[in-house]
């Protein structure tokens, strides 16, 4: 028997509708999982429930894991608007902070991409805390292009795959 109300089995109950568990894991942000995404046409949404690892010594949420997570869900909008068939690193990164976060509350990152090209994707992201801005932030990011895998006695395999980072433009086109 489901209710209106229940979410996928794997998400928990306090986890907004249409967040599922974030499609790419690294090192860097394994100890703040769980982390969640909602993707749209061209933005990865990144999310989650703030807890006490996410703390600085004061018991605020730590400004480096609001600017690292913006990094990412930019990299990730970046991919997501142009077909994730190049990768992208950080050229640079701008955060402003205008408001704080406590525990209990869910943190959405929500990106806007404003140009891709053949080298370069500009994006711009507010960070929220309960629907209340506390950051915004914008980055820009240089194209890459992905590496081709060789397997002896096979064609080379260019096809992009939804895994990640590995984001983002056709050469030669712009959007």
């Amino acid at each position: 028997m489901t209710t209106d109300t229940q979410v996928a089995p794997d998400i928990p109950q306090d986890v907004p509708q249409g967040f599922e568990p974030l499609f790419r894991k690294s090192p860097l942000t394994e100890p703040w999982e769980p982390l969640y995404q909602k993707k749209t046409e061209r933005s990865v949404i990144i999310g989650l429930r703030l807890a006490r690892p996410h703390t600085n010594g004061r018991g605020l949420i730590h400004g480096g894991l609001i600017a690292a997570l913006s990094d990412n869900a930019m990299g990730y909008s970046c991919g997501q608007a142009t077909g994730w068939t190049t990768s992208y690193v950080t050229i640079s990164l701008t955060v402003d902070f205008v408001g704080s976060a406590n525990v209990g509350q869910w943190l959405a990152i929500e990106s806007d991409v404003i140009k891709t090209g053949s080298t370069i994707c500009f994006a711009q992201s507010l960070i929220k805390a309960d629907g209340v801005t506390i950051a915004r932030a914008s980055g820009t990011f240089r194209v890459v292009p992905k590496k081709v895998s060789v397997v002896p006695g096979r064609e080379a395999n260019p096809e992009p795959r939804d895994s990640g980072f590995d984001a983002a433009h056709r050469p030669g086109m712009t959007s």
